[in-house]
């Protein structure tokens, strides 16, 4: 396993992490795994024998109960973890339970501290941007919380472009500690974090951690253009996660995955996991698994190695459509791109000048 330093910071995280929806899988959560404390500390200790490091959980998660059992699964390893969870959903009735405020953010931390039973998280995050409350009262809670021992790091998800360097630009023009993370949804699917937010993350100094690379169950290879998602799953119980823009393109791909798997005599899902693990400006994967079996094969997947044709024929089908002003830039000044958003204005400007020949 390789691990690198997320963001500007000292914090060395491994390629993987272990995400933890599945876990308990009540209040809500039953579509998304039942995982029993059982079999979660078989998958904590399996992670770390492997080297992975980085575990991912959130308040969110069945409401909190996500981080009891990771929590119980902690035992005597914590100096070998490094935890991260996350606050910003609204779980209870009241109005000030929600957002990036301070009165939420002192709230939750708290609480989560007491599901997990450690004293401190390695990295807390936003989970989600909060555009009724100044950024300035996130930023200066969050730096508070370290200041208080409470977190080392912290972090936001699901950002815009500009939402990020907002928050970002804020804390280092006034001395605080920055987000040193960003989690961003990033599948071969869904390529759009590839117009602003990966190459942001890069040229900011914040990591890019993937939540749900597997598309929330869409990419397990079980779902096809003749095949529905089976009851049971997140995809088979109406989970309203996530959107597809193209179906045609998504039945497209999972037949193309199929196919490069076979090839490999892999899974879809490990497939899925060699393509993003070695996409530009990703810094670590956060997978989930519904048992041991998905958690096993998953982790096996940092020894696939994809062709080049494997790899350009997912680039080539899934590319996503040059928004202005990247066609413009990928078209006429893309030798003066930083190195963080080079590759995605190559990849641009070679699906424009085909298209060109094709007319």
């Amino acid at each position: 396993m390789d691990y690198k330093l997320l963001g500007d910071s000292g914090l060395n995280i491994s390629k993987y992490a272990l995400g933890t929806i599945p876990f308990s899988g009540t209040n809500g959560f039953e579509p998304a795994g039942s995982m029993d404390q059982e079999t979660a500390n078989a998958l904590v200790d399996h992670a770390l024998d492997h080297g992975i490091n980085h575990f991912d959980t959130a308040n969110l998660y069945a409401k909190g109960d996500a981080e009891i059992v990771l929590g119980k699964a902690i035992r005597n390893k914590r100096k070998d973890m490094v935890i991260a969870s996350k606050t910003g959903f609204q779980l209870t009735d009241n109005p000030n339970d929600v957002g990036a405020t301070r009165i939420n953010i002192e709230a939750s931390i708290d609480e989560t501290l007491d599901r997990l039973g450690t004293d401190y998280l390695d990295l807390y995050y936003v989970h989600v941007w909060d555009g009724q409350v100044s950024v300035t009262e996130t930023v200066l809670a969050m730096n508070d919380l370290i200041r208080k021992g409470k977190i080392r790091y912290w972090g936001v998800s699901n950002y815009s472009g500009w939402a990020l360097a907002k928050t970002h630009t804020f804390a280092v023009e006034n001395n605080l500690m920055p987000p040193i993370a960003h989690q961003i949804y990033y599948t071969p699917e869904s390529r759009e974090a590839e117009f602003e937010l990966l190459p942001a993350g890069k040229e900011l100094g914040v990591g890019n951690t993937i939540w749900s690379p597997l598309g929330e169950g869409l990419l397990t290879g079980k779902i096809s253009r003749n095949q529905k998602a089976q009851p049971g799953t997140r995809q088979g119980e109406d989970w309203p996660e996530p959107y597809i823009k193209d179906r045609k393109l998504f039945y497209d791909l999972v037949e193309l995955l199929q196919d490069v798997a076979d090839g490999h005599n892999a899974t879809v899902p490990q497939v899925v996991l060699a393509w993003l693990r070695d996409r530009p400006n990703v810094d670590s994967i956060i997978i989930g698994a519904r048992n041991k079996d998905q958690w096993y094969e998953n982790v096996a997947s940092y020894d696939l190695q994809l062709t080049d044709k494997d790899l350009s024929q997912i680039n080539d089908l899934t590319l996503p459509e040059p928004i202005y002003p990247l066609w413009h830039r990928a078209m006429n000044t893309r030798d003066r791109a930083s190195e963080a958003e080079k590759p995605y204005l190559e990849a641009f400007n070679a699906h424009m000048e085909k298209q060109e020949k094709d007319i």
